[in-house]
């Protein structure tokens, strides 16, 4: 599966400043009532990844927050360590499993953040990061190729997620990105499936985003079923065949939900 994730809108707003996620959730699916975890970034994606927030509540880097962390295991390290593939690409990291923002503030506006790459977190898994968390350079070519990973995470950078650019940027980049992904074999047999989400919103409601699920397994499915980012951590271990971390074991289950 790969699972794609912008940044700080509410559910009315990426539905309507993204007409083409639009779209693709009204011939797919979506979920009406999919509440992000807290506020702000960082411990959503952590307990999208991980099943926890890990009690944290800011945006610092890892060297700040890995000892909250400690050797607990991402999504990631849990498919590696089962025989199965994982992969993040994060567009515009100047390395693999690079652990500060780029450029640096000091010097330059941000473009990758660092906090949006959670495997970074978990140095139980380092060795493992250092090899399959890289940049987008060969996205296109391994989402033609049908090679994406079994567990893969799709990170636009600040420009391209809505975090510093528009809603429309987003979706003019999304629309761009899943082209090679949606006309795969993987995809159109349905051995992949695509989840794009937020990670919060914008504090100007009650924390629901819009949940995508793009799969030819749907055909306009709509789930007014409550649902969290903890259900898509209870998913992916559906996918794994493995059993949930953290909180994911008793999160409302997002494959029944929508019938996958």
């Amino acid at each position: 599966m790969l699972v794609i994730v912008e940044e700080n809108h509410t559910y009315d707003q990426m539905r309507e400043g993204m007409p083409y996620l639009a779209s693709l959730s009204e011939r797919y699916g979506y979920a009406t009532s999919w509440s992000a975890i807290t506020h702000p970034s960082e411990p959503n994606y952590l307990a999208m990844f991980g099943g926890s927030t890990f009690g944290i509540l800011d945006d610092q880097a890892p060297e700040a927050n890995v000892g909250d962390v400690g050797e607990a295991l991402s999504v990631f390290d849990q498919a590696l360590a089962h025989g199965k593939t994982a992969r993040t690409y994060a567009e515009s990291m100047p390395q693999s499993c690079h652990v500060y923002d780029d450029p640096d503030k000091a010097v330059g506006v941000p473009k990758y953040a660092v906090r949006h790459n959670p495997w970074v977190y978990f140095t139980s898994g380092r060795e493992d990061c250092l090899q399959h968390d890289v940049s987008t350079e060969t996205f296109a070519v391994d989402a033609s190729a049908d090679d994406l990973p079994n567990v893969g995470l799709l990170v636009p950078n600040l420009d391209n997620d809505a975090h510093d650019g528009s809603l429309a940027t987003a979706d003019a980049w999304l629309e761009a990105t899943l082209q090679p992904v949606l006309s795969s074999d993987d995809f159109l047999s349905g051995r992949l499936v695509v989840v794009v989400t937020a990670d919060e919103d914008d504090r100007s409601g009650d924390n629901t985003v819009l949940t995508s699920v793009l799969t030819p397994a749907l055909d306009g499915v709509v789930v007014d079923t409550p649902l969290t980012h903890y259900s898509l951590t209870r998913f992916i271990a559906d996918v794994l065949g493995v059993e949930p971390l953290g909180e994911g074991s008793d999160a409302p289950d997002m494959a029944a939900a929508f019938g996958l």
